[in-house]
């Protein structure tokens, strides 16, 4: 041998734990309707027009009249968290 050994590193693995109960379960996940960017972009729209009325309204507003579902969309924006935020709604 020529005197040149390497140490043998030893690497101990921790094994995955469970996640604990006490999280929220995860929404299953909502197929996204294509007409939700269109809401979003006359919800944008209607705001810069107006300036009286809240987002959530405003929103409502549009929601009823392009016949979306009020639960379905906000079951959507609850899984995309940055729209929510963007659009003020973080503690709804």
């Amino acid at each position: 041998m020529s005197g040149r050994h390497r140490a043998k590193t030893v690497v101990r693995l921790e094994e995955a734990r469970q996640s604990t109960p006490t999280q929220r379960a995860p929404t299953p996940p909502v197929e996204p309707d294509p007409l939700y960017g269109v809401v979003l972009l006359k919800t944008v729209m209607e705001l810069k027009r107006r300036q009286d009325g809240t987002v959530e309204d405003i929103l409502r507003g549009v929601l009823a009249r392009m016949r979306i579902p009020e639960a379905e969309f906000f079951a959507y924006l609850e899984q995309q968290g940055g729209l929510l935020q963007a659009l003020g709604m973080r503690g709804r």
